[in-house]
């Protein structure tokens, strides 16, 4: 049985079906990790196969994998730091606990950028993550693992983390799909801060259906977080096959957007003529004004990131790794004026959006500017600076934001599409996302080392 070929759905089905078993199911993943993970090192934990919590729910048996920044009840949460290496805590986090509700097995704590400040997830003390595509590159960061791990079928999701970019380029740079939400959509209690006012917690799957599938089951209030949002809970799923007829589609352009590689740009103007052939309008806006956004979430990254870890950076600054040290250092530096010109910054450029995505029902851009930069020898900052390039507007602004997969480059290499919405509108992103990929077979397309 091809089960990449299959979504989380027809995988739950088969196993309440019973044609296939979980444990069956969970084993294929144990051998991918068992054959792959010494190279790629898309693990920092392993977790043995525990007896399900439940035998039915939507993630019914399926093994999913977490980023090692979310609390897992009596597994070490190392954050891929050092002061976390052992870090036993009593609880699950929220979304941990939801999925764990639905049924899921969990397989083990994927690797991330050290304390997920950085996308390129060479990691100093667990060592680097590599891309399955060519392990001499990067899988982007911070949720790297999660990406690496879904790519290679170590497991059939993940969960990852999402501050300026960091579940949607390890997806864009692996070839998989990554749904960051809206702010206040997914709970954030009991994953590792990096900044109160921009993280985000998501999937990483290899089909927009699958993503769709796990926002079902990880979105919702918690009272307990103060960032949660009560909304009506959303049903992502019933709609994916909505018609993309008469919809309104902003195609970004402008100096912004042409830094991208050549090979980029015109992987992302194709989809958007795909889109068209499905009844889309395509309309070419210029998004200029998304540069200051990127200044301002970079600027309040570091600077919420130098406040969450300030007693360790002042006690312990050489525990950090050089290119995360220097940044929270850059954090803790600016002032309360260039943080307030930020905030600032932050309001002016939701509004933009707001009234961007009032008049289009969805924007479209690259997800990242370039293709998976090598690992060895660059520097770890400047990447971070062009890799969320296109990303971090949207933390910035808390909009729903997805990457799928719409290219390769010469030097076979993903290229990711990226698709934005309003607030609350991951049903329209995930539609779009959904439309693009049916009419194209890049979701399919296996990585060497798989």
């Amino acid at each position: 049985m091809n089960l990449s070929s299959l979504s989380l759905a027809d995988l739950r089905n088969l196993i309440k079906s019973k044609e296939i078993d979980a444990s069956d199911l969970a084993a294929v993943c144990y051998r991918q990790i068992e054959k792959l993970n010494p190279t790629l090192n898309a693990f920092i934990t392993v977790m043995p196969p525990e007896p399900l919590s439940s035998q039915g729910g939507p993630l019914c048996g399926i093994p999913l994998a977490v980023k090692d920044l979310y609390d897992t009840k009596g597994v070490r949460t190392t954050a891929g730091s050092r002061f976390f290496a052992d870090n036993i805590p009593q609880e699950d986090a929220f979304v941990v606990q939801k999925i764990k509700k639905a049924g899921a097995q969990i397989v083990g704590k994927t690797n991330t950028h050290e304390i997920a400040l950085g996308v390129t997830n060479n990691n100093p003390h667990y060592g680097a993550c590599k891309n399955p595509w060519d392990v001499t590159r990067t899988p982007g960061g911070s949720s790297g693992g999660s990406a690496v791990a879904v790519a290679t079928e170590m497991a059939m999701a993940a969960l990852g983390t999402d501050t300026g970019g960091s579940i949607r380029i390890p997806a864009s740079l692996c070839g998989v799909v990554g749904l960051k939400p809206t702010y206040g959509r997914v709970s954030l209690r009991g994953i590792l801060p990096l900044s109160w006012n921009l993280d985000h917690a998501g999937p990483i799957t290899r089909k927009v259906e699958d993503a769709a599938l796990m926002l079902q089951v990880i979105g919702g209030y918690d009272e307990f977080d103060p960032a949660s949002v009560k909304t009506l809970p959303g049903d992502y799923y019933s709609h994916l096959k909505d018609t993309m007829k008469e919809r309104r589609v902003a195609l970004a352009t402008g100096n912004f957007i042409e830094e991208a590689d050549r090979e980029i740009l015109e992987a992302v103007r194709e989809a958007a003529q795909i889109l068209a052939e499905q009844g889309a309008l395509i309309t070419e806006v210029n998004t200029d004004f998304l540069k200051e956004a990127a200044l301002a979430n970079a600027l309040m990254t570091q600077a919420d990131g130098a406040a969450f870890h300030r007693e360790r950076l002042k006690e312990y600054p050489d525990w950090f790794g050089a290119d995360v040290r220097q940044r929270l250092e850059t954090g803790a530096a600016f002032t309360s004026s260039e943080y307030i010109l930020a905030r600032r910054t932050q309001a002016e450029v939701k509004r933009q959006c707001e009234l961007l995505l009032n008049v289009y029902d969805a924007l479209i851009l690259p997800t990242t500017p370039i293709s998976a930069p090598v690992l060895e020898g660059e520097n770890a900052v400047e990447r971070a600076r062009q890799l969320t390039r296109f990303t971090s507007p949207f933390n910035l602004t808390g909009l729903p934001a997805l990457s799928v997969p719409c290219g390769f480059t010469k030097d076979s290499l993903p290229i990711g599409l990226q698709i934005v919405s309003r607030a609350w509108n991951e049903a329209g992103v995930l539609r779009t996302g959904y439309a693009f990929q049916e009419a194209t077979d890049w979701h399919t397309r296996k990585c060497p080392v798989a």
